[in-house]
């Protein structure tokens, strides 16, 4: 165990007064919709499932996309450690409600105790796990100071730090080093990243690409896409994937064009649906919304439900991913990717630029302005979309070292 710096004995210090509220919080979030009724006091270190038997490997990520990038990692582990239990944890709803169509082998998940000392106890107590593996960046102080106050192996994988995030916490530099001492291994994505991590103190840092390119194709169930498929018999539908306005615009701009293939919209926040059908028809375009029972029998099917995107990339060879056309700066490209859909996007990249970057690089993916989306709708992308399959493959397959180094840290490889 590391003593604590005073950063970070000031963080776990104040951390003591977080039950006086969090329990009150945690109610106002389940009035809205934001908890799952039954699991929301998980977050207050009450497990609500039994402890497997044998070594257990506890990975943590925040939100959805960071948590389903674990699966191809866990898959990996499972098959050189045949014994090996998992336990993900994570913070969102969605990530909860995904996940669980999409479990990885002899795993579960749990929500991740708020960051106090009681909780923290409880949480550890319970699942004693042999192995802390943490991806991306969201550290949790008091999380990692308990764990490493077990002795508890700590690793970080997957990090991502841009220069917005990395200034955000170099006014925490002391916190940060203070933590990363703590992990015994220490992945990132990219060299921008690891001089990120290193000047706010990490050391021993290897580039190993991001997992989100070696993550399994995300599930879909069967009944549903045999029903889907025959409403779409002799069509090749596009997909429009994780939307936001902005995308939305381009595409119904292009879309005044003809011919027009038929579109599939997903947007990232499936509520949004009837407020899409709407502007679709200030533009001429008719619209049905999967939510209302609806089938497609418009311009646009809305396809505004929740956790079925493995249902769209299937039935879709092209996918226009969202959030490249506005201030998000993209979305994943990589599930597309893994089922075979082939993958165009708009100019704004910034959040998965070195994704897009290995894509483009192999001819795996086309970056398209508002101008030509149009045509590029119509085009056949069958070449683009298998070679962006053979990355993902290959990526999934590159997975073993780092799946043996990490079980090695637990004594399991």
């Amino acid at each position: 165990m590391t003593r604590p710096g005073l950063a970070l004995a000031a963080w776990l210090a104040a951390s003591r007064a977080i039950p006086l509220i969090a329990p009150a919080l945690l109610q106002r979030r389940l009035a809205r919709g934001k908890e799952l009724p039954d699991r929301w006091q998980e977050k207050l270190g009450r497990p609500t499932a039994p402890r497997p038997d044998g070594l257990l490997v506890w990975l943590h990520a925040v939100g959805l996309g960071e948590t389903l990038a674990l699966r191809g990692l866990i898959a990996a582990m499972a098959g050189k450690a045949p014994a090996a239990e998992f336990l993900v944890t994570s913070t969102t709803r969605a990530s909860a409600e995904v996940l669980a169509a999409n479990l990885p082998p002899r795993t579960r998940h749990q929500f991740l105790p708020l960051d106090a000392p009681r909780y923290l106890e409880s949480f550890l107590d319970h699942w004693r796990p042999a192995l802390s593996v943490w991806a991306e960046q969201d550290l949790w102080p008091g999380a990692v100071a308990a764990t490493d106050a077990r002795g508890i192996p700590l690793a970080l994988v997957n990090a991502r730090m841009n220069a917005e995030a990395f200034a955000r916490r170099a006014r925490w530099k002391s916190l940060y080093s203070d933590l990363f001492a703590r992990f015994r291994l220490i992945t990132a994505q990219d060299e921008t990243t690891a001089r990120h991590l290193q000047a706010l103190g990490a050391r021993g840092i290897r580039v190993t690409g991001s997992l989100k390119a070696a993550a399994p194709p995300l599930s879909a169930d069967p009944a549903a896409l045999a029903a889907a498929r025959a409403a779409l018999a002799g069509r090749r539908p596009v997909l429009l994937a994780s939307s936001h306005p902005e995308d939305e615009f381009a595409l119904f701009t292009a879309l005044r064009a003809a011919p027009r293939p038929p579109v599939l919209i997903a947007p990232r926040d499936p509520q949004r649906g009837p407020g899409i059908a709407a502007r679709a028809a200030e533009h001429g375009l008719t619209a049905t919304l999967r939510s209302a029972g609806q089938g497609p029998d418009a311009d646009l099917w809305i396809v505004d439900t929740f956790g079925e995107m493995g249902l769209w990339f299937r039935l879709c060879p092209t996918t226009l991913v969202g959030g490249s056309f506005g201030p998000t700066e993209g979305h994943n490209p990589w599930e597309p990717a893994a089922l075979g859909s082939a993958i165009l996007h708009g100019p704004r990249i910034a959040n998965f630029a070195a994704d897009f970057a290995a894509l483009h690089q192999a001819g795996a993916a086309r970056p398209v302005q508002p101008e030509s989306l149009a045509a590029a709708l119509t085009e056949d992308h069958g070449a683009m979309a298998a070679r962006a399959k053979a990355l993902s493959d290959a990526a999934r397959d590159a997975l073993a070292p780092l799946a043996g180094d990490l079980l090695t840290l637990a004594d399991l490889a």
